[in-house]
């Protein structure tokens, strides 16, 4: 498998500054043809943009601002402040971290990223930041949010938007105080996020000191956080149940039935399809399950797994299961937990956790020759 890297830490105090969204129309937004507009040539985007804006088809708000955003999707509703995060500072300790990345980088990706923001001088879409806010943040979010948003519609997929601008200067410096010593998880951008920090390498003192990132207080509107399953080309569901007993944990065979209803946050599930086996390994309070598959079962494999295809949902899981790639599907991580697991250190494997609902593309984006 590819090296991976742990991308720099951004020390405190963590900033989020106003910037001047670029926004596509409403029928645009999450809109696949949309895509268009930010495809290559890379070097052509910001032309792009500008001929969509003379057309109606995007539009750039008439001031600087922060801004909160709230989206609705599926019946959960997650709210957030939108700013540019500096990023020019570097953490020295744990104490001085402000974003927390919970996942290693492949930086070639990042790499490749960078050098597409740069053509096209554009921040397409923020990095999602989760923290347990002050309380008077939270007062603030909420006082901004009894207020008429300054733009509300309903999106090409279902996402109902609001979106409000922050322009007073006095709220803002408060907004400002009260996030300086926060910290934050990275839940959403992790190659984002690495492609921020090498932009602002390369071109210190310019637009590319800051990245565009919406911070959701998650004891407000909470992202859901959920599994990522896996199938594993190459071994077979006997290797897996062998490795997984050589760990130390309890297999059982079940049939489908049982084997999903099994699914908790104590138990996995391995199977190709037709055989069916829960695993329940031994402490897993003290370590996420999908740190002990990786470093526990994988690791102890006869034959290492070269590859790992990743599925967001159980049945896109299932459906590319067979008996040359089973498939494990893993219980939901626990906010609380992977915290705990980042802040102590440690890191989870790639792409470990999936917060969700993510907000449509288009809804806010950041030009970098407006900044």
């Amino acid at each position: 498998m590819d090296s991976t890297v742990v991308p720099p830490y951004v020390a405190k105090p963590l900033e989020l500054l106003p910037f001047r969204a670029l926004m596509l129309a409403p029928a645009r937004v999450g809109d696949p043809a949309s895509a268009r507009a930010l495809a290559r040539p890379y070097r052509d985007v910001a032309a792009r943009l500008t001929q969509w804006i003379e057309r109606g088809l995007a539009s750039a708000d008439s001031a600087p601002a922060l801004y909160l955003h709230e989206y609705t999707s599926g019946g959960l509703t997650v709210r957030g402040l939108v700013g540019a995060l500096r990023v020019s500072a570097r953490a020295e300790t744990l104490a001085d971290r402000a974003v927390w990345p919970h996942e290693a980088i492949h930086p070639e990706q990042a790499g490749e990223l960078a050098d597409r923001m740069l053509q096209m001088e554009l921040n397409p879409a923020p990095i999602l930041l989760v923290h347990d806010g002050p309380q008077g943040l939270r007062d603030i979010v909420a006082q901004v949010a009894r207020t008429a948003p300054d733009w509300r519609f309903l999106d090409r997929t279902g996402q109902r938007q609001r979106i409000w601008a922050i322009r007073d200067d006095a709220l803002i410096a408060t907004v400002c105080d009260l996030l300086a010593q926060t910290r934050c998880l990275l839940a959403d951008g992790h190659h984002r996020y690495a492609a921020y920090l090498r932009l602002q390498q390369q071109h210190p003192g310019t637009a590319w000191d800051a990245g565009l990132a919406m911070l959701v207080d998650q004891r407000d509107t909470p992202l859901f956080l959920g599994a990522i399953h896996r199938t594993l080309p190459g071994t077979s569901v006997d290797e897996l149940t062998s490795a997984a007993e050589g760990a130390g944990a309890v297999v059982a065979a079940q049939d489908r039935h049982e084997a999903l209803n099994a699914l908790d946050s104590t138990h996995l599930v391995i199977t190709d399809g037709d055989t069916w086996r829960t695993v329940e390994p031994l402490e897993l309070e003290r370590e996420a399950a999908v740190s002990w598959l990786h470093h526990r079962v994988l690791a102890g494999l006869a034959v290492p797994v070269t590859r790992i295809q990743h599925h967001h949902s159980v049945e896109e899981a299932l459906e590319a299961a067979s008996p040359t790639a089973p498939a494990v599907l893993l219980p939901s991580p626990d906010f609380e937990q992977v915290r705990a697991l980042v802040e102590s250190g440690g890191l989870l494997p790639e792409k470990a956790t999936s917060f969700q609902p993510k907000p449509s593309l288009g809804v806010m984006m950041r030009p970098m020759n407006d900044a």
